[in-house]
């Protein structure tokens, strides 16, 4: 769950509205779970399922980093490629 995506995924989440640099599926678990503006919605429901099942062995990263990114559509997050 700790291994770098082969992309990472570089978003408007901070505080102050600056880039996170989101590289793992643990990291992506950690800011859904802590640093979200949303707590619930059916893309944010999906990526922390997706997160855990990663951990589990039944996903892969990049599934998690594509259920990341739906997640952060959905909530309005700004992302940056």
């Amino acid at each position: 769950m700790n291994k770098p995506w082969k992309t990472p995924v570089i978003l408007a989440l901070g505080e102050d509205g600056s880039d996170v640099t989101i590289d793992t599926t643990e990291a992506a678990s950690w800011a859904m779970i802590e640093d979200w503006p949303t707590e619930d919605g059916p893309a944010l429901d999906r990526a922390l399922l997706v997160c855990a099942a990663v951990q589990a062995g039944k996903k892969t990263d990049e599934d998690a980093r594509q259920a990341f990114i739906a997640a952060a559509v959905e909530a309005g997050i700004a992302i940056k490629k």
